[in-house]
């Protein structure tokens, strides 16, 4: 995308799995971005551009630019930072187990470019009661067309 320049591996149609280093991320991605996405960083709460975004669209991943969520999976948390309660579809995400921080979570990465996008957490409303607890600086949005 002409968004992009500077990052070739950037796109909303691939779906390749890709294997970048982290040497090679540093080098394309912002300093806060790598730092949520590559070392697993968070954003402070409430303080994220998406957090109480309402507008009908869909979320990409800012650093490769797979599609994540649609903004209709979207809800109002209390939790500091945009929340959704499902996935785009089963290659959207994936999840590893989180013992950092002396807690048992599971995080959630981008299915395309294993990116730290946030956490997922077993409180949210029906029909999932999920919770994917999202980082702001890893998302993308891209509203609808009317």
């Amino acid at each position: 995308m002409s968004d992009h320049p500077n990052n070739p591996y950037y796109s909303r149609t691939d779906t390749t799995h890709l294997k970048v280093s982290d040497a090679e991320w540093k080098k394309i991605l912002s300093p806060e971005v790598y730092n949520v996405a590559r070392n697993k960083g968070t954003e402070y709460a409430f303080s994220g551009k998406y957090y109480k975004t309402d507008t009908k669209g869909m979320y990409y991943c800012a650093v490769c630019g797979n599609p994540l969520f649609k903004s209709d999976a979207k809800f109002a948390s209390s939790c500091g930072w945009p929340s959704f309660f499902e996935a785009l579809g089963p290659g959207s995400v994936r999840y590893e187990g989180d013992t950092s921080h002396g807690m048992r979570r599971t995080e959630v990465l981008c299915g395309r470019c294993d990116s730290h996008l946030g956490h997922i957490f077993d409180d949210g409303p029906p029909p999932t009661n999920q919770r994917f607890c999202m980082n702001s600086i890893v998302l993308e949005f891209a509203p609808d067309k009317k």
